[in-house]
């Protein structure tokens, strides 16, 4: 039996982005940069945070596209870069030890939503934008970012025992904020 080789659809574009052409690169960036800044907006949880993580990670990326070894596709070498750049992101502002504003934009009763569906997407949303920073980061990369606990805990410097249990707790805390925010409206 015959292994099958991966093949990127984008192995062209990267290829010529490899040989220095700028179009390429600029090809590169529009396939991929509104899906890595949300990525990125999920875990740093901060517009302006997640634009500077954006454009970093896509500087970092063709400065080593000599390290993309096509195993896979290169939108998959590219997340990593910014799960990567996101996370220290958050960390540096924890380490900053600056009082966080809120970032929670308005009440949602003031919002008109058409769809009761759409509506509860954004209850959801914002719970998860109210989690602690360590919470949301782990919730992010298990569930949006579909990152096992072993990967997450490679990512972050911490075990994937610690990553179960910040997710657990984030699961509870995040229902906690739901019943609150429903119990409120």
């Amino acid at each position: 039996m015959e292994k099958s080789t991966f093949q990127d659809v984008n192995a062209q574009v990267v290829q010529r982005c490899r040989e220095g052409d700028n179009r390429a690169q600029y090809e590169l960036y529009k396939l991929y940069s509104k899906a890595m800044f949300n990525v990125s907006m999920r875990i740093t949880n901060d517009y302006a945070e997640s634009e500077d993580v954006l454009q970093e990670a896509f500087i970092s990326a063709f400065k080593n596209l000599h390290s993309y070894k096509a195993e896979a596709s290169f939108g998959s070498w590219l997340k990593r870069i910014v799960i990567n750049a996101s996370v220290n992101a958050v960390r540096k502002r924890r380490s900053e030890l600056v009082p966080l504003e809120d970032r929670i934009a308005g009440d949602i009763a003031d919002e008109d939503y058409d769809d009761d569906t759409e509506w509860q997407v954004e209850q959801v949303r914002r719970a998860i934008q109210r989690l602690p920073d360590g919470y949301r980061v782990v919730l992010s990369l298990y569930l949006l970012e579909g990152l096992d606990h072993a990967e997450i805990g490679e990512v972050l410097g911490i075990s994937e025992s610690t990553s179960k249990s910040q997710y657990s707790r984030a699961r509870k805390k995040l229902l906690e904020i739901m019943k609150d925010t429903h119990s409120m409206a």
